[in-house]
């Protein structure tokens, strides 16, 4: 077993679901697993418990210049349901090449790769070309309060220097094409976030009663009017090149006038822009009544809206307008997009990953969801999703987020180290041969 895969196998075995409450599994343990194995490298961690049970890991690596990169991931994990699953879902047990377990894929194998490359450069006397903050954090599957939300409010001072940084969704391959031709696409922003709950307010009696400002009647029209509006197509930057940079990888003209169309038609190629070309609100939690011949004084929804970055003003305006006034909105998480430059750092990444696979296209990618990037780009540091991969086309990644079965191939992690390393390591240091 090599030494990736046994930690990516020793963090899966470590229960770090995150159910959405205070409560829970807590990430303390994998943090102290995490923080044994950097100290075991000579790199002192710095232990962060924002409640109890609620732990994250943050250390520094010195390197040949000053000016910082961070490399943040998430401890905890989202629910899994043993009996839908073929193997435990914190087994970590490895079987057919794969690391099986919930958070394979996100994120405790990106975390593995990131361990097993410090750890060997500590070996062999190596370091990095640029400092290097490492964060190991908890509740990214929440809303971060407890991870990078409390990091960044209450220890700042640990990412000093830091300008950029590097995390999850992003830097796979994706088979484009029936040649087999592949991208990797490079994250370099992630729509805003809004979390709303929905409130309809009506007047309380009996059910039999003629439907007189029943909440439940409001909300649901409402709801309706969400659930048809067509958003229109909105094309950032980043997303307009990368359909531009997939068309040329295909040998093909993609029709900007039918973007859905062509997603379908290009298979795994089009997911990667189908989702980010325009804002998103789907309702997902109902609440109301207690009593079937009760009409209530109230109904609730949630529902979760994406907005693309730079769209944000135009998402609260049709949001508000398609609502109506009979009802109102209370944010319960609220973040704004993050768009990054496709220079500069992108272009070491993309660099990284050809030197490791000469045939590939890396492309600039947004990301349908969010992640921690949107905390840390409160200090103005620049994010970008890369967690390097080489996938069999046969394996269904976008399908392993959240999903059953996760896994993650151990030639797929190898090669994100050596990735890794030709991005980070200084050239005055070169990796023994082999």
């Amino acid at each position: 077993m090599t030494e990736v895969a046994g930690i990516c196998s020793d963090l899966l075995r470590i229960d770090t679901t995150n159910d959405g409450t205070p409560d829970g599994s807590g990430e303390r343990t994998a943090a102290e697993y995490v923080a044994g194995l950097l100290a075991e490298a000579g790199i002192e961690p710095m232990v962060l418990e924002s409640a109890p049970r609620r732990t994250s890991v943050v250390a520094r690596v010195p390197g040949d210049d000053p000016e910082a990169l961070l490399i943040h991931g998430h401890l905890d994990v989202v629910p899994a349901d043993p009996a839908e699953w073929r193997l435990h879902p914190f087994s970590g047990e490895i079987e057919g090449g794969c690391v099986n377990g919930r958070g394979a894929v996100d994120m405790k194998g990106t975390l593995s790769m990131t361990l097993t490359l410090v750890r060997e450069w500590a070996r062999t006397g190596r370091r990095p070309r640029r400092d290097l903050v490492l964060a190991f954090l908890a509740d990214e599957e929440a809303t971060g309060e407890y991870g990078a939300g409390y990091a960044v409010t209450r220890h700042r001072d640990l990412f000093e220097g830091c300008t950029e940084a590097i995390s999850e969704s992003g830097g796979f391959s994706v088979q484009a094409g029936a040649d087999g031709g592949r991208v990797y696409p490079v994250a370099v922003g992630e729509r805003g976030t809004a979390w709303m709950k929905l409130t309809a307010h009506g007047v309380a009696g009996h059910g039999s009663k003629p439907p007189v400002d029943n909440p439940v009647a409001e909300l649901c029209r409402a709801l309706a009017r969400l659930a048809d509006h067509r958003w229109p197509v909105r094309l950032t930057p980043a997303v307009a090149r990368l359909i531009d940079d997939l068309g040329r990888a295909l040998g093909t003209t993609i029709d900007l006038d039918r973007l859905d169309e062509e997603a379908e038609r290009l298979g795994k190629a089009g997911t990667l822009f189908r989702g980010v070309i325009r804002n998103s609100a789907n309702p997902t939690m109902l609440n109301a009544g207690y009593k079937v011949n009760v009409i209530p004084g109230t109904a609730e929804a949630h529902v979760d809206g994406r907005f693309l970055p730079g769209f944000r003003d135009e998402f609260l305006e049709t949001l508000d307008r398609l609502l109506g006034p009979k009802i109102t909105r209370e944010f319960v998480s609220f973040e704004d997009g993050v768009a990054s430059p496709t220079e500069g750092l992108f272009d070491d990444l993309c660099a990284a990953l050809l030197a490791e696979d000469p045939a590939g296209r890396p492309v600039p990618y947004v990301m349908t969801g969010g992640t921690d990037a949107k905390s840390f780009a409160r200090l103005g540091i620049r994010g970008y999703g890369f967690a390097p991969l080489l996938l069999d086309p046969s394996l269904d990644y976008f399908g392993m987020f959240h999903g059953v079965d996760e896994r993650v191939p151990v030639a797929g992690l190898e090669f994100g180290v050596r990735v890794l390393d030709r991005l980070l390591a200084s050239p005055a240091t070169p990796r023994p041969a082999t």
